[in-house]
């Protein structure tokens, strides 16, 4: 199998992440980031959809995962992208592989309107799990968060803010502060994209220069990009359309994806009423 794409750090494979990660060799990635289609009948071009029966995606999300703890290091962290409805059915295959649970981070996007007689939905779930105990952890610090009309403190932190660490908050389980991609000068392709900052920060928590990051899910290439910035060593999955991946990391204008068949491509509103059919 070869690479579709290469730099220094890393390589592309425009294939079935289930055909590359049987011919990786056991215990050889540090950090494997995963953001899987979350099987909302989306069209994602070159025939890849994702509309499954829940029983059946949720078989093929097992068999990915059981392939991707294999490839793991003992210390590696394991992190999961997906819905709160699948999350809750992925971590138990994580614990029965026997990965070491670390945290449930709830990142805070809204990108619709309240639903009548549902509370309004406004997280997405981040697993991170480790091969035993974690290899490599770093606990970012966050800005002190102030009034963007003031300036001001917006918390009083009983008369203590002097104390306060000089470089921030400790970073918590939830988080606020990563916006979502919806500008079409910074879009990849049609479909929901990941903001670089999350990658980023996965990546400071849980690896080291030099390290060896997989994602077997390359959408738009965050993953990719930011361990190139990072100086982590990557290889990478896409089975459909490589080439906004490609174009990011030679440093090439974005060009969105043209509309395709149902809902893709059709921008938020579009995506937004087929993750209401799981989300909530």
């Amino acid at each position: 199998m070869k690479p579709i794409f290469e730099t220094k750090l890393g390589r592309l494979y425009n294939a079935d992440c289930l055909d590359v990660l049987p011919r990786l060799e056991e215990g050889t990635v540090d950090l494997l980031f995963a953001d899987p289609p979350f099987n909302l009948g989306k069209d994602y071009g070159n025939g890849v959809s994702d509309s499954l029966k829940d029983e059946e995606y949720l078989n093929w999300c097992e068999r990915w995962i059981a392939e991707s703890v294999r490839v793991l290091k003992p210390g590696g962290a394991f992190f999961l992208w997906n819905l709160p409805r699948w999350n809750i059915e992925l971590g138990h295959y994580l614990n029965e592989a026997g990965m070491t649970f670390r945290h449930w981070v709830a990142v805070d996007i809204k990108y619709s309107l309240p639903i009548p007689g549902r509370l309004y939905p406004s997280h997405y779930s981040l697993l991170y799990y480790t091969k035993g105990k974690p290899k490599s952890f770093r606990r970012p610090r966050v800005p002190i968060p102030v009034c963007r009309h003031c300036g001001g403190d917006i918390k009083d932190y009983g008369g203590h803010r002097n104390k306060l660490h000089p470089d921030g908050l400790n970073l918590t389980d939830v988080w606020t502060d990563i916006p979502p991609v919806r500008h079409r000068k910074t879009k990849r392709r049609g479909a929901n994209e990941l903001s670089i900052k999350l990658l980023r920060r996965v990546l400071e928590i849980a690896s080291e220069p030099g390290d060896l990051v997989f994602d077997p899910f390359g959408g738009g290439g965050s993953t990719y990009a930011a361990a190139e910035e990072m100086h982590r060593h990557w290889l990478g999955v896409e089975l459909g359309d490589c080439e906004p991946i490609i174009r990011r990391l030679r440093g090439q204008e974005p060009t969105v994806a043209s509309p395709g068949r149902g809902d893709a491509g059709k921008g938020i509103s579009g995506e937004r009423k087929l993750e209401e059919k799981l989300f909530w």
